[in-house]
């Protein structure tokens, strides 16, 4: 089954916490703190693999986390790091944020991308030993992970793309010229997902083409397959639009060769901008008329587009047809690569950031800055309360507090910490 657009959700691995130990050790007077740093999260990693070529891998599952660091250990021992989760997609993947649909990475390379980037372990109670603070009695935890929902549409990089109505040979050619051994029959769509195909025109001159499902009238808006497919020839930097010469289906290639167009311009109008060369199949069922080749060799000139004819159920043409696609290739610029535009948004925690409410016979304060303030914080240290306390009264929590009516004695939570009001 071919797949080409998924929505996932990626977590990297929280930071390990930092530990708080105290160096113990016969005939070793006050030997201080140990505590180690906790380990790195694992990252989450896209890595491009050559033998995928659809996201069917992403069908059933749909998140995917990396493992946490380990906790910081005694002796200064730091925590063991996570592993990173390495995911591997097919060349030409596209990484977006499913909020903004804006790229966060184009996978066209080889380099490793790092999606989500593990959290830092947190540091041992060793750290934060001073001269005036000997003993302290407190560590910081691990940073948390970066969790992402992302959609992964894959546009399939080819130089070449064969556009056109179903049944027009699209199969027929790609099979002449490559190895490629797509499904052909002599009925309408019998090409469901695009094949690729590698094209050689002499020594150290190749090409990939792309032989993409029939469009119809409509495909835009969603109408047969080509609306699934046309994000395939997206970086196709040559189309070469097949038509049916002999009109052995009745219909009229000149009017074949507008509607494919105005599908393109439906989709893209720099899609609809890429040269083309417009290439009349199916000449062997004209014999000795030529009046409709010559009729498509006109409409393609008055317009701008390179003409070729063959057949491509003989071979008449096809080499002629290739070389002549190579040379236009020689011209123009190498396959589009999307660059990314996706920013982040870090939210930003500031002391205002945190509230206070009454519940029943409690004040509970609560807020992001207030858990960032209360993560730090190692209540069985006196300092560490003390740190505590400047911070919670400059940023003006205990005077909301007075405000709101506290009383000596009534109680107070923050985070999880709960303790009597005292003036």
């Amino acid at each position: 089954m071919f797949i080409d657009i998924t929505r996932i959700k990626i977590a990297s691995g929280k930071g390990g916490d930092g530990k708080v130990n105290f160096h113990r050790e016969k005939y070793v007077a006050a030997g201080g703190p140990d505590g180690g740093d906790g380990g790195r999260g694992g990252s989450v990693i896209f890595k491009v693999d050559d033998n995928l070529s659809t996201l069917l891998d992403f069908r059933y599952k749909k998140k995917y986390v990396a493992a946490p660091g380990e906790n910081g250990g005694s002796k200064r021992c730091k925590g063991k790091d996570g592993a990173d989760l390495v995911i591997r997609v097919p060349r030409g993947t596209i990484i977006r944020d499913q909020k903004s649909g804006q790229v966060i990475k184009d996978l066209s390379d080889d380099e490793p991308f790092v999606a989500a980037k593990g959290g830092n372990g947190g540091w041992g109670n060793s750290h934060f030993a001073t001269p005036t603070r000997q003993a302290p009695r407190f560590a910081k935890p691990g940073q948390p992970g970066v969790e992402l929902e992302i959609v992964l549409e894959l546009k399939l990089l080819a130089d070449v793309g064969l556009v056109g109505f179903p049944n027009v040979g699209k199969s027929t050619l790609l099979s002449m010229v490559s190895a490629a051994r797509p499904k052909i029959a002599n009925y309408h769509f019998t090409t469901l997902v695009p094949n690729l195909g590698v094209v050689s025109v002499g020594e150290e001159q190749s090409f990939v083409m792309a032989d993409i499902p029939g469009i119809i009238e409509g495909a835009a808006e969603g109408a047969g397959l080509g609306h699934d497919f046309l994000r395939h020839i997206d970086r196709c930097r040559l189309l070469l639009h097949l038509v049916d010469a002999a009109g052995s289906e009745g219909r009229d290639p000149l009017e074949d060769i507008e509607k494919i167009n105005q599908e393109l311009v439906g989709y893209s109008e720099f899609l609809a901008a890429r040269p083309q060369i417009i290439v009349a199949n199916k000449t062997d069922l004209l014999g000795d008329d030529r009046e409709p080749v010559k009729k498509l060799k006109k409409y393609a000139d008055e317009h701008g587009f390179r003409f070729a004819e063959l057949s491509a159920a003989t071979g008449q043409g096809v080499r002629e047809l290739m070389r002549m696609a190579w040379d236009e290739l020689r011209e123009l610029p190498p396959v589009f690569v999307y660059e990314p535009d996706f920013v982040p948004v870090e939210e930003e925690i500031t002391e205002r950031d945190w509230q206070v409410d009454k519940v029943e016979d409690y004040y509970v304060v609560s807020g992001a800055w207030v858990d960032k303030i209360m993560s730090s914080v190692n209540t069985d240290d006196y300092e560490s309360r003390q740190y505590m306390d400047r911070m919670l009264k400059n940023a003006g929590v205990y005077d909301k507090l007075e405000q709101m009516g506290v009383q000596e004695g009534d109680f107070v939570v923050i985070g999880d910490l709960e303790f009597e009001y005292v003036y």
